[in-house]
């Protein structure tokens, strides 16, 4: 079984998805800002190595951690993440309290091609030059600071995995190409929570619009002078972290 960090709490269990993919632990600060409140766990998605890393491959290893978990956990998944979470969700939508999406990635070819003009439109010359000299993990750095307004330190992912995160992104995309994804999320009827920031290159409104088609229960809130990652927004965590909490309470109270 994968790895997973957990965390104490006395509330509600909640996993929280790392995005990149191929960027673990890049989520920890999330975890830990739910800590306490809740009962978290971080699981470590399965890095390159040992066949080639599917979304199924991700998904399976997630239904090993669920298995264990004594209860139907809420899934927070940040970026690709939340994609993760949505994808477990149309396999296993029984085994999912509640699901929230921060940041969530794009798709279809239209978002991607919004968030590959609004990342061009905040990178200058030099920008570029150190972005294209950069190795993976310092990539993820380097976009934390266009794709965020004014972010706090953010954590470094454990062993960034470049080879897991083309793997990975090269079969969602296909899955996407092949009408898998987004139709398959109409299997997961469950509360559904879409949090995104108004300065985030993703197009949050976008990326709203698609998974509405499929998933008409989704509820979205925007969060002003915030990007990428709320968690580490100043102006914006404060009202992220209410925002997120209050609902993995209600999704608590009303789960059967």
């Amino acid at each position: 079984m994968i790895r997973v960090r957990w965390y104490e709490g006395d509330g509600p269990l909640a996993l929280v998805l790392h995005g990149g993919p191929g960027a673990p632990g890049s989520a920890a600060g999330l975890a830990r800002a739910l800590a306490g409140s809740f009962r978290v766990g971080e699981p470590l998605q399965r890095r390159s190595g040992h066949g080639r890393l599917t979304v199924a491959r991700h998904v399976a290893d997630l239904a090993e951690v669920v298995a264990r978990c004594p209860e139907a956990p809420a899934l927070v998944g940040h970026s690709w993440g939340a994609m993760l979470a949505l994808a477990f969700a149309a396999e296993h939508p029984e085994r999912v309290r509640t699901l929230a999406l921060v940041g969530c990635g794009t798709f279809d070819p239209a978002a991607r091609a919004e968030l590959g003009r609004r990342r061009e439109a905040r990178m200058d010359a030099a920008f570029k030059a150190r972005l294209a000299a950069a190795s993976f993990a310092e990539r993820g750095a380097l976009m934390a600071e266009i794709e965020n307004v004014d972010p706090l330190p953010g954590d470094a992912p454990v062993r960034a995995d470049a080879r897991g995160h083309r793997e990975s992104w090269q079969d969602l995309l296909r899955l996407q190409a092949e009408g898998r994804y987004p139709a398959a999320f109409t299997a997961y009827p469950g509360p559904t929570l879409m949090i995104h920031g108004a300065d985030d290159p993703h197009p949050g409104r976008m990326i709203r619009d698609t998974l509405h088609a499929v998933l008409p229960q989704i509820e979205y809130v925007e969060l002003a002078c915030c990007g990428h990652e709320p968690w580490r927004e100043r102006e914006a965590r404060e009202g992220f972290l209410a925002e997120l909490a209050g609902w993995l309470r209600r999704g608590a109270l009303e789960a059967p």
